[in-house]
C-alpha cells in the first residue's frame, strides 16, 4: 500500500512539473493542480495510514491522527481558490494578448 501511494505521489509530481514547463497557460494550470494533488496525498500519508482506526481518541486503541486530515481539507480549499484566481488571470491574459503563450520573449510578438 505504501509503495502504491509513494508511486502515485511521484507520478503526480512528475506530471505536474512536466505540465508546468509547457508554453501555454492551461497546461500550467493543470500542472499546478496535479502538484496540489500530490501535496495533498503527501500530507494525508504523513499521518500514518491506518486501517479501521477510529477518528476519535479513546474509542479504540489505534486511532487516526486528525491533524493531517484537517491540513488536507484546508489545502483543498486553498488550491481551489488558487486555481480560480489563476484561471481568471489566464482568461484576462488571453483576452488582452489574443494568445495563451507564456514565453517571455517580447521580440517574437513585435
Amino acid at each position: 500500500m505504501e509503495a502504491l501511494l509513494a508511486s502515485a505521489i511521484g507520478l503526480l509530481t512528475a506530471v505536474g512539473i512536466y505540465l508546468m514547463l509547457r508554453q501555454r497557460t492551461f497546461p500550467v494550470i493543470l500542472g499546478l493542480t496535479f502538484l496540489s494533488y500530490a501535496v495533498n496525498l503527501f500530507l494525508f500519508a504523513s499521518g500514518r495510514l491506518a486501517v479501521n482506526a477510529a477518528p476519535i481518541i479513546g474509542l479504540t486503541k489505534p486511532y487516526a491522527d486528525p491533524l493531517p486530515q484537517a491540513l488536507v481539507l484546508t489545502a483543498i480549499v486553498i488550491s481551489f481558490g488558487m486555481t480560480a484566481v489563476i484561471m481568471i488571470m489566464a482568461i484576462g491574459g488571453y483576452l488582452s494578448a489574443g494568445h495563451d503563450r507564456i514565453d517571455l520573449d517580447r521580440g517574437a510578438d513585435e
